[in-house]
């Protein structure tokens, strides 16, 4: 990729802080999310050419570790390692391709599967100020509280398409709002 741009990757979510959880008794396995923010600030990329040789770059590497070819989802590319004789997800890895603004919000690629289009989209709402909201709930000394309320709600979470950092970002509005968070 460095012939295109070069990038910084993030851990973000819960692998971000020691929280990834793992429920046995289904077979989506554990999950981690990274976001890739590309170094193209004279804007020589349309966002499908970014998210193409990001995707291509991550599919020419994962099979010589096990893992699946990417696919490609409205906000991310997924990566799977799965175990061949029990066809369970051992683990997945969601690749954001995002823009950090300077105004702090953030805008990721997202392919618009109909139109078969990719656009850059600001994060949806809830997911902003995330960072500001967990710093207030470690200050007050919240933070096993905010763990063990988003554990409670990710095992009981019967909606298979509601993802792991939307019931993170939830936990963590839910619990500031609850405690008298103000901004």
């Amino acid at each position: 990729m460095r012939d295109n741009f070069t990038f910084n990757f993030t851990l973000i979510g819960s692998s971000s802080r020691n929280m990834i959880t793992y429920d046995a008794k289904s077979n989506i396995g554990f999950d981690f999310d990274i976001n890739i923010e590309v170094n193209d600030d004279d804007e020589n990329f349309e966002p499908k050419e970014i998210r193409t040789i990001i995707r291509n770059a991550i599919d020419r590497v994962a099979p010589r570790y096990g893992y699946k070819y990417c696919e490609d989802s409205t906000r991310v590319l997924t990566v799977k390692k799965v175990n061949i004789i029990t066809s369970r997800i051992i683990h997945s890895c969601d690749f954001a391709i995002v823009y950090n603004c300077t105004d702090g919000r953030q805008q990721y690629i997202r392919f618009n599967k109909d139109n078969n289009n990719y656009s850059w989209e600001y994060q949806g709402k809830g997911f902003g100020d995330l960072d500001n909201k967990i710093d207030w709930l470690k200050k007050k000394k919240l933070w096993k509280k905010l763990q063990d309320y988003y554990i409670e709600k990710k095992n009981s979470n019967e909606n298979p398409a509601k993802h792991s950092r939307s019931i993170f970002a939830e936990s963590i509005n839910e619990i500031c709002q609850k405690n008298g968070y103000h901004k």
